[in-house]
């Protein structure tokens, strides 16, 4: 079993640069935390946050290496000399043995998608990692909402676009303090 942290703020993990990031460093922000592309990167700088955590559990869709991560969402998707504005973190595992401790943590406090609480991954060959649990993400897109005080939020479904969840940011936004 994952450990599970106490808290949000106890939690830390490594950027693609190699750098041990310290999750204290987000007190009094909005955390948005997702496996791919964001569109609401860069829209309220200082008071949202925005991490990315690739993760190649869902069709083996993350086949890069870390190092080649980069590289690869600049030339080839989405292409077009795309950079991330936005902290990219080391692949990880989302699900089973391995869990990453940030989605160990998430999936205790959250433990399935408010919009869709019933989904579950339908294709078994899909199921790439042991144990499989109930709280399981069920396939890239997944996201997670933390609030200023780093109490999580919600919890939205592949099929959530992220920049509807636009309305939840703003409502805690307010609760900052900056």
């Amino acid at each position: 079993m994952a450990f599970i942290a106490k808290t949000f703020y106890d939690l830390r993990a490594t950027s693609l640069q190699g750098e041990s990031i310290d999750f204290n460093i987000y007190r009094g922000r909005v955390v948005l935390i997702e496996n791919v592309l964001n569109e609401l990167q860069g829209r309220y700088p200082h008071r949202l946050v925005v991490l990315g955590f690739p993760c190649n559990q869902f069709g083996y869709q993350e086949n890069c290496t870390n190092g080649e991560i980069l590289n690869s969402l600049m030339h080839v998707r989405p292409g077009g000399g795309f950079k991330p504005c936005f902290t990219m973190f080391e692949k990880c595992d989302v699900n089973g043995t391995n869990t990453h401790p940030v989605f160990a943590y998430l999936k205790d406090k959250l433990p399935y998608p408010d919009d869709d609480p019933s989904i579950l991954i339908q294709d078994p060959k899909f199921l790439v990692w042991s144990p499989v649990s109930r709280a399981d993400i069920s396939w890239n897109f997944e996201k997670f909402l933390i609030g200023p005080e780093g109490e999580p939020f919600k919890r939205y479904s592949k099929n959530f676009k992220t920049i509807d969840i636009e309305p939840d940011i703003q409502r805690l936004l307010k609760l900052t303090k900056n």
